[in-house]
């Protein structure tokens, strides 16, 4: 690698930091005899699939030249950083050359928008095509959709890619025009809803063709966005009803929010001393309670709780706002409500309602099953006991889970470097 590739490296990884919407979870694009990677591999950023396996992907721009002034970004033209621009044989180059030296499984590739959204996309597109039909690369591809591009080429990127995201930026319209007043929600959601029609229709062409070997392929992964938390005024409650909208009108794969980051002392963004990394913490907890848990957002933050309680769980705070509900009886409650039981999770409820047809569940049996007993205890009932010895005083339970959370330090796992 010499100096100029290397220079271009450290820019554009660096500012590719900021996107968290990196995951390689959905696809099962598998390797060739004569081709490269695999995205169903084990796994110089780290991502997580949804079975648990470590992935790592090359997450860099292709710029972070840009025509727009966006607050909140980094890569804002008006923004006194250094600039480069990897060429589309670059980007190729260093994601075959890593692949091969075992540094990664995949390739994370966003961009800023220079001279036009249609040039910018369209070299994003010829890196996807040129990694998968001359390289024969089958690892994992995510690219950025972007926003004002052609239907064309929005629709060949999901040829070669296996995921698309279209960041929303701001969990409203009003924020986004406030901090990025040459953007807008009808821009974003124009490709959001050309990927649904286009993914829900290959779809239904593989599914016509199961028996054939020749299944059409279009973003087996789906698409995802992403939203900066902290920088506008919106409510927990306004930005999980976002979400829900998202999952259930665009058919998102994923919603990723990212606690903004003060990079910016304009006067439109609030000034913060750090990243509201907790509240972005439980947001991800009360969105894996939509996707995993079947919760609905008006029963996670409500007008009278907007905001997610920072101290505790999302699940852990709904089961206390509603005694009424609890204790739940592992024995005879349906699915839906073990699911509620804060501490059991979604294999531990399908295996409590599988083991219960041989057998009465007692306290013993819960433990081997692998729900967090500390924390489940006061909100279950089983063959041997009633565990509500506190008569359920949410208060109580409150103060008794938070005494019992450990207060170790959070160890940082480092990043892996590129260069040794």
């Amino acid at each position: 690698m010499n100096e100029r590739i290397r220079e271009k490296l450290t820019i554009l990884a660096d500012a590719a930091k900021y996107d968290v919407s990196c995951s390689s979870s959905g696809s099962k694009r598998k390797n060739t005899v004569d081709g490269l990677g695999n995205a169903t591999g084990m796994g110089i950023c780290h991502t997580y699939t949804q079975d648990g396996r470590c992935v790592s992907l090359l997450k860099i721009l292709l710029t972070n030249h840009c025509i727009f002034d966006c607050a909140y970004c980094v890569s804002r033209k008006s923004n006194d950083v250094k600039r480069a621009a990897f060429t589309v044989e670059e980007v190729v180059d260093l994601t075959i050359n890593f692949y091969k030296r075992n540094y990664i499984e995949g390739l994370f590739l966003s961009s800023g928008i220079f001279k036009s959204a249609d040039y910018t996309m369209e070299r994003l597109v010829r890196i996807a095509k040129t990694l998968r039909t001359e390289h024969k690369f089958n690892g994992y591809i995510h690219l950025k959709a972007i926003p004002g591009a052609s239907d064309e080429l929005i629709h060949e990127a999901g040829l070669y890619a296996d995921r698309l995201s279209v960041n929303l930026e701001m969990p409203s319209e009003m924020s986004l025009k406030k901090v990025a007043p040459e953007k807008s929600y009808a821009d974003a959601y124009k490709p959001m809803n050309f990927l649904k029609e286009s993914i829900d229709d290959y779809k239904s062409q593989s599914t016509a063709l199961v028996k054939s070997i020749h299944k059409p392929n279009f973003a087996p992964a789906g698409q995802s966005t992403q939203m900066v938390i902290g920088a506008s005024p919106e409510t927990d409650q306004d930005i999980l009803k976002l979400s829900k909208t998202l999952y259930r009108d665009q058919s998102l794969k994923r919603v990723y929010y990212s606690g903004y980051v003060p990079i910016s002392d304009d006067i439109r963004l609030p000034t913060l001393s750090a990243p509201p990394l907790r509240r972005e913490n439980r947001l991800y907890q009360a969105d894996w309670l939509m996707r995993f848990y079947k919760f609905d957002a008006t029963e996670i933050v409500d007008d009278a709780n907007p905001m997610l309680d920072p101290d505790v769980d999302p699940k852990l705070a709904y089961a206390l706002r509603n005694p009424a509900l609890f204790p739940v009886d592992v024995n005879t409650a349906p699915l839906e409500m073990i699911l509620r039981i804060p501490g059991v999770g979604v294999k531990s409820a399908h295996k409590i309602v599988q083991s219960r047809r041989f057998h009465s569940l007692r306290r013993e049996h819960l433990k081997k099953i692998g729900i967090v007993w500390k924390r489940a205890q006061y909100f279950l009932t089983s063959a041997d006991k009633d565990f509500r010895q506190l008569g359920f005083d949410p208060q109580v339970i409150r103060r008794r889970v938070l005494r019992g959370q450990t207060s170790g330090r959070h160890v940082k796992t480092p990043q892996l470097s590129l260069f040794g």
